[in-house]
């Protein structure tokens, strides 16, 4: 009896070993994808800010619009297959065709639509960090999903480092670069005689952000960032954040708030030496979730991300490499 116990026990041991290398490949697959969206059934939306300054919403980040005399600034382009939904939305507000296209940083729900608008004379300004990124492709830090090079009409071609003005007969637009928030290529634009900021994702109006991490963004960067736009806001000034709702100087003080609670929590778990796995279950975020999270998934997600930006530790992925190196 004790033999055949034995055996048992030794056949059980190494079918475990034999299958080990499998689960821990598939511990460390990231989930897959969600589906693309329906680019048919997507609507633009068009919020009239006042002196010529438009907000755009359609499916992905927000877009902002400023008309001038000798051409027009767009925001963002969305994804590729709303180009021409876009493009018959700026044509019924002005004549103008699109002379800067500006991304805020480099996913595809604010580039898609670069290279349409490259093929028909815009110019693509961003961040130098943007170029690069889009270049070489990229990796998403929560899912693992692989993002291949953008084609090269796609590619910025005036870049900047730390600030830039854009200038048509009647219009101005400050860029600026807020170092790693929500990642390491971001700008804001800042329209100052329309009193209208285009934040791009480092503000989601009534929602956690996503701070990509892998990618160079930090929650210090994004109270930083926050920080900047309340120099520059009053209580009429109007917000177009990345995702969510027209924001105003009220919403984003909200939203700072949150941030920074979200901040100082982390880092006394963190400085307790907690891992990753224990801060989750441990819902650091429980009160928050009930206005900054629509579904558990978003409320693990900025677990994640705030864990990421401040251990001390590398904060590595199982899929943490760049685009298309073999492990």
């Amino acid at each position: 009896m004790e033999l055949a116990m034995n055996r048992t026990t030794l056949a059980a041991v190494f079918t475990l070993l034999a299958l080990a290398p499998a689960l821990a490949q598939q511990a460390s697959t990231p989930p897959a994808a969600p589906p693309p969206p329906d680019f048919s059934k997507v609507e633009i939306k068009t919020t009239d800010l006042g002196d010529g300054v438009y907000m755009l919403e359609g499916q992905g980040g927000n877009m902002t619009l400023a008309t001038a005399k000798s051409g027009a600034i767009l925001v963002d382009s969305q994804f590729a297959p709303l180009h021409d939904k876009i493009k018959a939305a700026i044509a019924a507000v002005t004549p103008q065709p699109v002379k800067y296209l500006v991304n805020t940083h480099f996913h595809g729900d604010h580039t898609g639509g670069n290279e349409a608008f490259a093929n028909e004379g815009a110019t693509i300004v961003a961040n130098v960090k943007v170029r690069t990124r889009l270049k070489k492709g990229t990796t998403n830090f929560l899912t693992g999903a692989q993002n291949p090079p953008a084609p090269k009409a796609a590619l910025p071609t005036n870049t900047y480092t730390h600030q830039l003005k854009l200038s048509l007969r009647g219009r101005i637009a400050e860029l600026r670069h807020p170092d790693n928030a929500h990642t390491d290529g971001d700008t804001y634009v800042y329209f100052k005689s329309a009193n209208v900021i285009a934040t791009g994702d480092t503000l989601t109006n009534g929602r956690y952000p996503n701070i990509d991490v892998l990618n160079g963004g930090n929650i210090k960067g994004m109270i930083a960032a926050t920080d900047a736009y309340l120099k520059l806001t009053n209580d009429n000034t109007k917000i177009v954040p990345g995702h969510g709702p027209l924001a105003n100087k009220a919403a984003l003080v909200d939203y700072r708030t949150m941030l920074v609670t979200a901040r100082d929590r982390m880092a006394k778990l963190i400085k307790d030496g907690k891992t990753e796995d224990e801060v989750l279950a441990a819902k650091p975020f429980a009160d928050l979730d009930a206005k900054w999270a629509p579904n558990e998934t978003a409320s693990k997600n900025f677990i994640r991300a705030v864990y990421g930006s401040l251990a001390k530790k590398p904060w590595i992925r199982p899929w943490s490499k760049p685009w298309g190196k073999k492990s």
